[in-house]
């Protein structure tokens, strides 16, 4: 088996020629957490270097789970070098010019490479490799031993993110920018992650996959809007990860290639619909009945004009006529053209397996598409930094 560097070192060499290199993101380390920093963060849209520190990657030595990711990422990279060396048609001066970005230009690789020095550098950073040659970055993701960088900062300690277990008596579930599989029925907060009184630098674990993940979509918002690690938007890096197919709740029982995924995912992070909890795995159960008392108060953090729904129509079956009477009053919809839209729907775009049925008790699954659909929680209602329902 190749090693992975190898490869990179073909698909995207980097030989230092200039004194100075100048890039958005720098991520410093050598184990899962730096390597899905560096890939998330040249996949949002930035220029992004990955500075390793040890000997390359042994693909031997991958998790299976791990794998996949790296697999995926080397034959879509490879395919993208390779289309580079085809021969390229002359452009047609009659038609207007097409300009592409090739996404491979984003990110450059310098293996093995210790540094010498990190310093701040006014709002960034700079980190000297050798006599005379240097990095300039505006954010910096560390994943690696932070002794050189507590130094230059004069702090005696600096902790990495960690996550936080699933529980529903406190809202902080609602900030999660990643779920942590190896933690068990975990996330991580994006105010966990942001480190205080320490602008564009974050801190990871360098085995923790997931969180690195999330610090690459965080440190290139920081980087791609021009602006500060604290003024990350909760809802935008979400959103970033999310259309990555990254989970932002730990469900057991929804995988990505679920046809739902993307709703439950967000109406989960809602607390609308809660996860049952049991030997500390987190189960969405997407196939039992939605019930009347699970679903009222939630709903009533996120709308006022749910307040007045459920005083009308107390304790009844959350069945699909009263689903859409609910959507409708709070969301201001035509019942009768709702109920149209749905049936059209029902099967062919959300896949249900079920029957449309207006007196049928719905499942969870079915009631957190609908309510994703209709009254959008997770795109349109926003919330403070610990996680309560700001209206």
């Amino acid at each position: 088996m190749k090693r992975l560097f190898f490869v990179f070192a073909f698909i995207i060499p980097l030989v230092i020629h200039a004194q100075t290199l100048k890039t958005d993101v720098l991520v410093i380390g050598s184990g899962d957490a730096a390597y899905t920093a560096s890939f998330q963060s040249f996949k949002s849209g930035v220029k992004t270097i990955l500075l390793t520190q040890k000997e390359q990657l042994d693909v031997d030595k991958i998790t299976a789970t791990h794998k996949a990711f790296y697999q995926d990422f080397l034959k879509r990279e490879t395919e993208n070098a390779n289309s580079l060396n085809i021969a390229k048609p002359k452009p047609d001066r009659k038609k207007p010019l097409k300009v592409t970005v090739d996404s491979t230009l984003l990110l450059n690789v310098i293996n093995n490479t210790p540094y010498i020095e990190i310093k701040r550098s006014g709002n960034g950073w700079e980190i000297k490799l050798a006599k005379d040659k240097t990095i300039k970055a505006r954010i910096l993701v560390l994943a690696d031993n932070p002794d050189k960088l507590m130094a230059a900062l004069k702090i005696a300690s600096l902790n990495p993110a960690s996550p936080s277990t699933l529980n529903y008596t406190e809202n902080i579930y609602r900030t999660t920018v990643t779920s942590v599989a190896s933690a068990g029925a975990s996330f991580l907060s994006l105010y966990s992650l942001l480190i205080p009184n320490q602008e564009n630098l974050l801190y990871i674990d360098k085995d923790q996959f997931e969180i690195g993940r999330a610090a690459g979509a965080t440190a290139a918002y920081a980087a791609f809007f021009n602006t500060k690690t604290s003024l990350s938007n909760l809802k935008s890096i979400q959103g970033e990860l999310l259309a990555y197919k990254h989970a932002l709740m730990p469900f057991e029982d929804i995988k990505p290639v679920d046809s739902n995924w993307l709703a439950i995912q967000k109406v989960g992070v809602t607390g609308i619909i809660k996860a049952e909890i049991k030997q500390k795995k987190a189960y969405f159960n997407p196939e039992e009945q939605v019930t009347y008392d699970e679903i009222k108060q939630p709903i009533k953090d996120y709308y006022y004009k749910a307040q007045i729904w459920f005083d009308d129509h107390q304790h009844i079956p959350i069945n699909l006529e009263n689903t859409i009477s609910l959507v409708c009053y709070v969301g201001n919809k035509s019942v009768e053209a709702t109920k149209a839209e749905l049936q059209k729907r029902w099967n062919k775009n959300y896949k249900f397996s079920s029957k449309y049925d207006l007196k049928k008790v719905l499942t969870r699954r079915e009631f957190a598409v609908i309510i994703n659909e209709y009254l959008k929680p997770f795109d349109v209602v926003n919330i403070d930094k610990t996680g309560r329902v700001i209206r």
